[in-house]
């Protein structure tokens, strides 16, 4: 692994400037009261202050304000390059954490708290990449854009929705990279990291299980709401929705190497839930999200009184669909799913978003695979879903090509990365910090300098 000569001048101001962003605690919990974006905001445009670069903030809502930084570039028909980092988190239960996780303390070489995994890490290498290269006279053919966005965690309304739909101008880009992918995967094929060229969809809704309310005391052949809904989350754990090996997927396991024994299951439906088990459980868990709809009852409210029969459940249920996947797909999934208990349940679609993807032979791509081969030796990039949300769809749609990367260090274990995200003791080892500084660094002259059409 290499790094380059700025490393070690850039060690403690990318670590500070993430604990100051844990610091700010912008937790997002989807009110629109929440995040309080503004205040990291604020920390970024006063960290730029003393470099030449074009700020401007954009608030979409009271407090959630995002922030955009760029380096105009020379030539008008060179592609621009934006680089995405969100500055608001999910909630978290301090009591689960051994260290404050709004602390922002560098403990045994990893700056520790909420958001050192998703995202803050890359919102804060981006920004000091980015504002190195504006200190250092960085005048390139193509431009360069920092985006620090609002309200990643919880739609995106209020970030790079709105930015898109108001302010498009402003973050206008060929290209964009964002979270995710870049852990460092030992494979038999050499070392591999993953890129993040497309995400799965989403479809959120609500069931709600109707019963006839009587008393607690005399349960016997009573119309049992939370009966019936124990009933409806068991259907759904139980379904086994159709493996599907799509594009990604296949170009994902052609890019490791395997030999075809190992290879040869995960590509065939037949065969791969039975390869799934012989895996670590986080690489299982990402390989079945991958190739699968998912389905997952997360919250239930129900009844009155400990001592009334419930008439009504309400189960909110989060569904993640595939490439090719509609909204009416998800519908009949559901009514197989519950089989003769569908006439019980009335479904409300709370939100859905279709997948998205990006082309994988791109010049974002050519020089993503180059910074990999600089900082890991003989390593190469390959392509991977997101099962999660994030905010390249938004771009994707608006016609760029958005992918999620990062650079880390060998600190930082598949299994671990899985874990920490929107979990308990979340943080990020400095050398990681650094490596990815290097990587913006990197990839913006690689794709930006010398830009002929």
């Amino acid at each position: 692994m290499r790094a380059s000569e700025t490393s070690s001048s850039l060690r403690g101001e990318v670590t500070e400037l993430l604990a100051h962003l844990i610091r700010n605690a912008c937790v997002n919990d989807g009110s629109v009261a929440s995040g309080q974006e503004a205040r990291s905001a604020a920390t970024l445009a006063a960290y730029f202050a003393d470099t030449p670069l074009e700020v401007e903030t954009f608030e979409s809502a009271p407090g959630r304000t995002s922030l955009v930084a760029r380096i105009e570039g020379r030539r008008p028909e060179a592609p621009t390059l934006l680089l995405m980092g969100h500055t608001d988190v999910v909630p978290v239960n301090p009591t689960r954490w051994r260290h404050d996780p709004f602390g922002g303390e560098l403990i045994d070489g990893a700056v520790w708290g909420r958001g050192a995994i998703d995202m803050l890490n890359l919102t804060a290498s981006m920004a000091v990449a980015t504002r190195h290269l504006a200190r250092r006279g960085f005048a390139p053919d193509g431009t360069l854009v920092y985006l620090a966005v609002a309200d990643e965690e919880a739609l995106g309304r209020y970030g790079a929705d709105h930015l898109l739909t108001h302010e498009r101008d402003a973050v206008r880009a060929d290209y964009v990279i964002t979270e995710s992918g870049g852990i460092p995967v030992d494979t038999p094929g050499g070392l591999r990291l993953p890129v993040m060229v497309g995400e799965k969809g989403s479809y959120w809704c609500r069931l709600r299980i109707g019963g006839t309310p009587g008393h607690g005391s005399q349960p016997y052949r009573t119309d049992n709401a939370l009966v019936k809904a124990a009933a409806v989350v068991q259907r759904l754990q139980e379904h086994r929705p159709e493996t599907r090996i799509h594009e990604i997927w296949r170009r994902f396991l052609d890019g490791l190497g395997l030999p075809d024994e190992l290879r040869a299951p995960l590509l065939s439906p037949e065969s791969f839930l039975d390869a799934l088990e012989l895996l670590p459980p986080a690489m299982g868990r990402l390989f079945h999200a991958c190739t699968h709809t998912t389905i997952a009852p997360t919250t239930v409210r129900g009844g009155t009184k400990i001592n009334v029969i419930p008439d009504l459940v309400e189960l909110e249920v989060d569904i993640r669909t595939l490439p090719g996947q509609t909204d009416a797909d998800i519908e009949a999934l559901l009514a197989e799913a519950l089989g003769d208990l569908a006439g019980d349940v009335e479904i409300e679609r709370i939100e859905s978003d279709l997948p998205s993807a990006s082309p994988i032979d791109t010049p974002l791509w050519d020089a993503l695979q180059r910074a990999g081969d600089a900082f890991y030796a003989g390593s190469a990039i390959v392509p991977l879903l997101s099962v999660g949300a994030t905010d390249a769809r938004f771009f994707r749609r608006a016609g760029s090509t958005a992918y999620g990367f990062g650079m880390f260090s060998r600190n930082l274990t598949f299994e671990d990365y899985g874990t920490m995200f929107h979990g308990d003791d979340e943080r990020v080892d400095v050398d990681s910090l650094v490596l990815s500084t290097d990587l913006w660094d990197a990839v913006a002259r690689d794709l930006l300098e010398d830009h002929r059409s």
